[in-house]
């Protein structure tokens, strides 16, 4: 079976079902804990004020609530586009956190305010590369882009399983840190720097694996997915091919991409004489240079 790229993206309306129906997200969501502490602890390696910090993908705000504890001098917004994970962060509302209803391929903020963006996972539901032409249009001469997403070898243990059993889609398309430092550079970011950990996560069953996935959001939600319930007897042979030997739990593999890039803010202007004008309050250096 052969598949365009954009048949294997995500469907961003059907990532906004998945996020709306996440209701135990705060129960599940391990592995975007995990992700936030490395965000996090890596922004100590930057020389950072920022006054303004947006992060996309917020879901309950628990990045967003470290984010302004961190920075008690800035006003965080934090943006998603699902009502129900705006809710959810509006019943743990933090002082100088904002919440707004938002995509992030097309954020409603002004250009170049933001020296900071935050992305915790949020990739895998979005195009990368329109994440990152929105992050180039918000971020300030250098802002900071820090991003934490998941790698095509995530998740690898249920493609194997479901190749076994039909040629259907069942993981939705991941890009590894190559093409996602292309996309950072054609979408107008400076400096893109990225790399890869690899770990497992392990469950007792299957069931308890799939209940955490959907707690989480992390459906497959390709265009290309099969849109009827599976057989029984699919269900069973993928299944098979799938669980390990007895006594033995479940594994699964996380491919974690960490990443951060720096904004160029406004484009410069040309004269007609062909000298080229830059505001002289876009004149600095980008964070953490000397």
């Amino acid at each position: 079976m052969s598949l365009r790229i954009e048949d294997a993206l995500p469907d961003k309306r059907a990532a906004r079902r998945a996020f709306d129906r996440a209701h135990d997200f705060d129960a599940a969501c391990f592995v975007h804990d995990e992700a936030r502490t490395r965000l996090l602890e890596r922004l100590d390696l930057l020389r950072l004020d920022p006054r303004l910090i947006v992060e996309v993908g917020c879901a309950t705000g628990r990045t967003a609530r470290a984010l302004a504890q961190r920075y008690p001098q800035a006003r965080v917004l934090a943006v998603d586009s699902s009502l129900a994970m705006l809710r959810a962060a509006a019943r743990q509302a933090a002082d100088r956190v904002a919440l707004v209803g938002g995509d992030a391929e097309g954020l409603p903020l002004p250009a170049h305010r933001a020296e900071l963006m935050l992305a915790n996972l949020v990739l895998p539901s979005c195009r990368p590369d329109r994440v990152f032409a929105e992050a180039a249009r918000v971020l300030t001469m250098g802002g900071v882009l820090a991003f934490a997403t998941l790698g095509p070898d995530s998740l690898q243990e249920l493609r194997q399983a479901f190749s076994r059993v039909d040629e259907r889609l069942h993981v939705h398309a991941a890009f590894d840190l190559h093409d996602l430092g292309d996309f950072a550079m054609a979408a107008g970011l400076a400096e893109p720097v990225l790399d890869v950990d690899r770990f497992e996560v392990t469950y007792p069953d299957l069931a308890t694996l799939v209940r955490e996935l959907r707690a989480t959001g992390a459906v497959n939600v390709a265009p290309a997915r099969r849109k009827s319930l599976t057989a029984p007897g699919r269900w069973r042979s993928f299944e098979r091919a799938l669980m390990p030997a007895p006594g033995e739990r479940l594994a699964v593999t996380v491919e974690l991409i960490m990443g951060q890039a720096f904004g160029r803010g406004a484009r410069p202007t040309r004269a007609p004489t062909g000298e080229v004008f830059v505001p002289v309050g876009q004149i600095r250096r980008p964070s953490g240079t000397t």
